[in-house]
């Protein structure tokens, strides 16, 4: 089985990849258009497969491209999952949906944020009473320069080393990560109000899962932790039933930022929360799938990188061009053995989800 071919060199690609294996899989298809001007002249759209009975009490749901540019990862793993085949190991009593670049400019882009700078991954919040993160105003000024120069990211890195230093590692990531709803051209910035990839998010659950009793959902990510291993975080609050599916049902292979156990941070305004919130009648056992890529310096750099050449630089001069390589890099690593980890961790995933489903 040769799984790197399923892996796509850009958006466009992963999209036309993602789209013929569904319809060789038989799979009802759905396209939502979002309106953002495309910055690689392709048409922006998050293409929805189907398949299964729409009226099955059960679920397999997956997401790629939440963050955009790590939508590299997902669409691999959903296109060689309906090109392969193992869309027939989904038993009939279940329905499956995958949900591909569900924030389709980012993808496009080469960034982790939507079209309005919005982190998606924060964006489900009660806008009208947002989270606060005080601390944020503490990193901001490291983190957001404004001018750039061959000499800041080292900079950077010197303030973030400093600031480790004063306050600690963990005081650190959850100030720069956790979330923030004040500064539209800062980074990890949640929005102050729904983003169109959210509103889509929303109309495919309440369109798709309305009557399910269990839900599986598996959101793909990439950048944080050792090159390719899959850490399987569960977000669900330590004590709720859906924790304790999720720690069953994976067999403690997964971690919890609420007990310390994942290089995540505790993050506000969650997807796989409001997937949950939007199901109050089914049992949602969520996680996100997080692979990693390159050292953590290089992914802060790449971020803070791009964030700068958003809202103050040219995507098209030599540097422009530069940056959006390190944070492809950053998200995504072209490497035949990284895909191949990437694959049989997912596949071994999705098959206990499917075990769980059917307990």
């Amino acid at each position: 089985m040769d799984i790197a071919r399923h892996f796509a060199a850009d958006y466009a690609d992963a999209r036309a990849k993602f789209r013929a294996a569904a319809e060789a899989a038989g799979a009802r298809l759905e396209r939502h258009v979002n309106p953002a001007a495309s910055p690689a002249g392709v048409e922006l759209t998050t293409d929805v497969a189907v398949l299964g009975d729409p009226a099955a009490e059960k679920m397999l749901l997956t997401f790629s491209g939440t963050h955009g540019a790590e939508g590299f990862c997902g669409s691999g793993v959903q296109t060689a999952w309906l090109a392969e085949g193992l869309w027939r190991e989904v038993p009939a009593d279940t329905a499956q949906v995958h949900v591909h670049a569900i924030n389709p400019y980012g993808f496009a882009a080469l960034s982790r944020t939507t079209e309005d700078n919005i982190d998606l991954n924060r964006n489900f919040v009660d806008h009208a009473d947002p989270p606060a993160n005080p601390r944020y105003r503490e990193v901001q000024p490291i983190l957001c320069p404004e001018s750039w120069d061959d000499s800041t990211l080292a900079r950077i890195r010197a303030g973030v080393d400093d600031y480790v230093a004063r306050e600690g590692f963990w005081t650190f990531r959850e100030a720069a990560t956790a979330g923030q709803y004040e500064d539209p051209q800062g980074i990890f910035y949640g929005g102050r109000g729904p983003s169109w990839s959210r509103r889509t998010v929303e109309a495919i659950v309440r369109g798709r899962c309305a009557g399910l009793k269990h839900l599986a959902v598996i959101d793909y990510h990439t950048g944080l932790g050792p090159r390719g291993f899959g850490e399987r975080i569960v977000d669900h609050r330590p004590g709720t039933p859906g924790h304790d599916r999720a720690m069953a049902w994976y067999e403690g292979d997964a971690a919890s930022p609420h007990l310390g156990t994942s290089a995540s941070a505790k993050l506000t305004g969650q997807m796989l929360d409001a997937v949950e919130a939007m199901l109050p009648a089914a049992d949602v056992t969520a996680i996100a799938l997080e692979y990693g890529t390159q050292p953590e310096d290089k992914v802060i750099g790449a971020l803070v990188s791009d964030n700068w050449l958003r809202h103050h630089g040219d995507p098209g001069s030599a540097r422009g061009r530069e940056i959006k390589r390190a944070v492809r890099d950053a998200f995504y690593q072209d490497a035949r053995d990284w895909k191949a980890m990437i694959w049989e961790r997912a596949l071994a995933t999705q098959r206990l989800a499917l075990k769980g489903l059917a307990a």
